[in-house]
């Protein structure tokens, strides 16, 4: 039996402490939580529907009602090309695990999760950005690099 399981609106608390744990350990994040209290009632009404964004997770072994890992993604639609013609794409992010439940493979277990969620939904391909830690589990699960035209611009 698989820990993994799609997370639910009574998770949304927790998802949003272990995407804070993961905004925390990168470079130049900011570390205020003020955007939680905004942030908190959309990410239940997103998890309460089956639409093109998901999150799974595992439960904490060690504590009840807490999290140990967590990852989330959406589906885009871009006009389809060439290399995948119905123009689905996934979009793996937030992929954190509790700093005490790490190394027991719920990383990979909750993006194994999420990877199977994209291809029943027809998805050609599936983007990320990684971090130097996470990039061997992603190019063990067959992500591999290319080079990033991305631009950004914050409305």
């Amino acid at each position: 039996m698989s820990l993994v399981r799609r997370a639910t609106p009574e998770d949304a608390e927790e998802v949003l402490r272990l995407r804070q744990v993961m905004i925390d350990s990168m470079a130049r994040s900011d570390p205020s939580t003020a955007w939680h209290t905004v942030s908190l009632p959309v990410l239940r009404e997103r998890l309460a529907e089956d639409s093109s964004f998901a999150a799974f997770v595992v439960d904490h072994p060690e504590r009840p009602g807490a999290l140990a890992a967590l990852v989330a993604g959406t589906l885009d639609y871009r006009i389809g090309g060439a290399r995948n013609p119905h123009g689905i794409d996934g979009h793996v992010f937030s992929v954190a695990t509790d700093p005490d439940a790490r190394r027991r493979g719920y990383a990979r277990a909750c993006v194994e999760a999420l990877l199977e969620w994209f291809r029943e939904r027809g998805a050609g391909r599936v983007r990320l950005t990684a971090s130097t830690e996470a990039e061997p589990l992603y190019r063990s699960l067959g992500f591999t690099p290319k080079p990033d035209p991305l631009l950004e611009l914050m409305l």
